[in-house]
């Protein structure tokens, strides 16, 4: 399946419009207002929390894996 590159930008500008009716949707890269204390504190909490579950799932992923191998046997 071909994606035409406008179909791609239509889509985008598209969803920026919902985004933008809907109240924002996301950091503006470069733009808004900077971090409170507050707000930075749990950035790199959450941040410190993705980063743990990243490492849970890649162990899920190999346990599962050997799991899946060892009932093949």
């Amino acid at each position: 399946m071909d994606l035409h590159e406008n179909l791609l930008h239509k889509w985008v500008r598209e969803e920026r419009r919902r985004m933008a009716a809907a109240g924002g949707g996301g950091p503006d890269p470069g733009g808004g207002e900077p971090l409170s204390a507050d707000e930075r504190a749990e950035l790199v909490r959450l941040r410190a929390q993705v980063a743990e579950q990243a490492k849970d799932i890649a162990f899920l992923e190999k346990a599962s894996a050997y799991f899946a191998a060892q009932h093949r046997r």
